[in-house]
């Protein structure tokens, strides 16, 4: 029955989605147990070794490569650059207390939040068989580098992260990400993905602030929902997240889909490969 084969494929689609986000999940066991479990350490020390031990743990089981660890660390670092200078600038604060693993009030656990995001991508291709079309490299990596660009330089000049969003949509208007469920074959606009991960990760950064990893100005006294217009911001810095990905899946040759010899379907109907 056509209805119980959509419902089978959901389950096994949502199934490899929860694979894919382990290490994010691992991150939010450790952010809720930091609340109520009582620690020998300062709690973004905790943390921060926490996170290091599941990377490693990732790796010696074979659940990430080498390079992928490399480009989760590349994550780490380029979030970490991205805290310092946004906390600096009053955007959003930490509860550090005294821990000691912090800098310039941001604790170094705060990269591994940003790389959780890389381990997502990189987990979820391989799951998914994740591969790309029409994909422009040069092109959607110069919109990356003005998306993170545009994170500091809004600060002090024009806020770019409308026409950023539209470059980003010219860019990939033909480029379609091609994904294994089960048995078959499917594909959506690449942007789309983009714009479904950054929904999810607004809801993460609800859940994250609610259990008190970092407070944005109006959250102090009382927690409250984080604005939505956050949504764009997470879609933007997901196209730089898939840009580093790529980066690596290019070097492995598992990057560009090559047409099957059998056409299946599509989630809309359309016929792929």
């Amino acid at each position: 029955m056509p209805v119980r084969r959509a419902a089978a494929q959901l389950l096994r689609f949502a199934w490899l989605e929860l694979q894919s986000c382990a290490f994010a999940a691992a991150l939010f066991a450790g952010l809720a147990l930091a609340q109520v479990v009582p620690l020998p350490i300062a709690r973004f020390d905790a943390l921060l070794a926490w996170c290091v031990l599941v990377t490693l743990g990732f790796w010696v089981a074979g659940l990430e490569t080498w390079r992928e660890v490399l480009v989760i660390a590349g994550f780490h670092g380029l979030g970490l650059g991205l805290e310092l200078f946004k906390v600096h600038q009053g955007s959003w604060s930490y509860p550090v207390g005294d821990a000691v693993t912090v800098v310039a009030g941001v604790p170094l656990f705060s990269g591994f939040m940003y790389a959780a995001v890389g381990s997502y991508i990189c987990q979820a291709w391989r799951r998914f068989d994740l591969r790309v079309s029409h994909y422009p490299a040069p092109a959607t990596t110069v919109v990356a580098v003005g998306v993170y660009a545009n994170f500091f330089t809004h600060h002090w000049w024009v806020d770019l992260r409308v026409p950023l969003a539209v470059a980003g949509l010219l860019v990939l208007r033909r480029c379609w990400v091609h994904f294994t469920v089960g048995d078959a074959r499917y594909r959506m606009p690449l942007a789309l993905s983009f714009v479904l991960i950054g929904t999810f990760l607004w809801v993460a950064e609800n859940a994250a602030t609610f259990l008190g990893a970092w407070q944005y100005p109006g959250q102090e006294d009382v927690w409250e929902a984080v604005h939505a217009d956050k949504l764009g911001a997470w879609a933007l810095l997901v196209t730089m997240s898939f840009v580093l990905v790529a980066t690596v899946k290019s070097q492995e040759g598992r990057l560009y889909h090559v047409p099957g010899p059998v056409p299946v379907q599509s989630p809309a109907g359309q016929p792929v490969g």
